[in-house]
């Protein structure tokens, strides 16, 4: 085993550092409270490559492995605070564009593929419904067969860049009397007659990023719009939440490594009963499990990359990921107000969103528990 960074990772990781501190510095706190879509932000972040990070470049994108992937986000995590702005590029990269590449039939790939990876156009999906999140087979939406067109009739909720979108991939049910085998997926265009897309109200965290609903009425799609066949949706769902799952978090690896150095220096300076904080027992503690935690959630992050890169199927890794990394993002980030006290609780010192930001990835791209129960599952329980 070679645990050796490689030059490219290296090389990318540093320059999405120098790119993040120079190009992605903004007045975080402002657009926390109006809860503006950063759409500078994206527009910087496209003229980098990281829209096409993992894209051919035949489809205009900078065809990086899956590996040096991880550790360009992972630099963008470190030095951008922007958690939003971040998670909408790994929803436009895992739940959008990659699928149009593995999934895809040559004219979709062609079609869409170069706007989306060089940022021109922003891409999600949508498969949650108000009465259907981590059950699929509870979905609503319907997709009906009208000669060369689908229908599509239905709702969708938390829709992860819903309204700033240009293409959703979006799952329906051509028989709702199939259940699962049923599940269809289809490329959805903004502008589509039928198709209303409203912004949810206003949210805890992750405020940078788009959140909305979306409402098929009578919406017709052309045939070549389905991607993959009819009765395929499960099995393209499950293949893109593996890849969601286990590098969706990748940024917050650097926003985890940012906020453990904030801490290290404060426990340096701040000097109560005559020694620095760091010094006592119950505050060096927390430094250390900061960096524990910081480096077993990187362990699991490039271990499936690398499964990935393999072409191995990573199915019960991902949910190690998820699980792992999103609980440890939440607890570092509250053992970070802790450390500071009072100050840590202003708004200000930007800590606190930290915490707000943190804690939604424990319920975005599945749930704790359920991570908790796929892996119980693959474990024979």
């Amino acid at each position: 085993m070679d645990f050796a960074w490689t030059p490219d990772e290296r090389r990318m990781r540093t320059a999405a550092v120098a790119f993040a501190r120079e190009r992605l510095a903004f007045d975080l706190v402002s657009l926390d409270a109006r809860g503006d879509f950063n759409q500078e932000g994206w527009q910087r972040l496209a003229s980098f490559g990281a829209a096409g990070f993992p894209i051919p470049r035949r489809y205009g994108g900078s065809e990086l492995s899956l590996s040096v992937t991880a550790h360009a986000l992972e630099g963008l995590g470190y030095a951008c605070a922007d958690n939003g702005l971040l998670f909408a590029l790994g929803a436009h990269l895992w739940a959008c564009t990659l699928p149009i590449l593995l999934f895809g039939n040559e004219a979709q790939r062609e079609r869409y593929l170069p706007a989306l990876a060089r940022g021109k156009r922003l891409g999600g999906h949508a498969m949650t419904e108000p009465e259907a999140g981590s059950d699929v087979a509870a979905l609503q939406t319907t997709a009906t067969r009208k000669g060369d067109t689908y229908v599509l009739q239905g709702r969708k909720a938390f829709v992860t860049n819903g309204p700033v979108a240009d293409v959703l991939i979006v799952f329906a049910t051509v028989d709702p009397s199939r259940g699962r085998e049923g599940l269809t997926a289809f490329i959805v265009e903004k502008g589509l007659p039928g198709l209303h897309i409203e912004p949810t109200g206003p949210r805890m965290g992750m405020r940078t990023a788009s959140l909305g609903e979306l409402r098929f009425e009578s919406c017709e799609l052309p045939v070549s719009s389905r991607l993959g066949e009819e009765g395929a949706g499960l099995t393209l769902f499950s293949q893109m939440m593996e890849y969601e799952r286990g590098l969706v978090l990748a940024p917050a690896l650097g926003a985890m490594e940012r906020t453990m150095e904030r801490c290290i220096r404060r426990a340096r300076e701040r000097q109560q009963f005559g020694k620095s904080i760091g010094g006592f027992q119950a505050i060096s503690t927390k430094l250390v499990e900061m960096k524990l935690r910081l480096e077993t959630a990187r362990g699991l992050v490039y271990r499936f990359a690398w499964l990935k890169q393999q072409g191995r199927s990573a199915m019960f890794e991902a949910s190690l990921v998820k699980l792992h990394v999103s609980e440890s993002w939440v607890q570092t980030s509250m053992d970070a107000v802790q450390l500071h006290g009072g100050l840590g609780y202003l708004t200000e010192t930007e800590l606190e969103r930290e915490v707000r930001d943190a804690l939604g990835s424990r319920i975005f791209s599945g749930t704790s528990e359920l991570q908790r129960e796929l892996v119980a599952r693959s474990m024979g329980l």
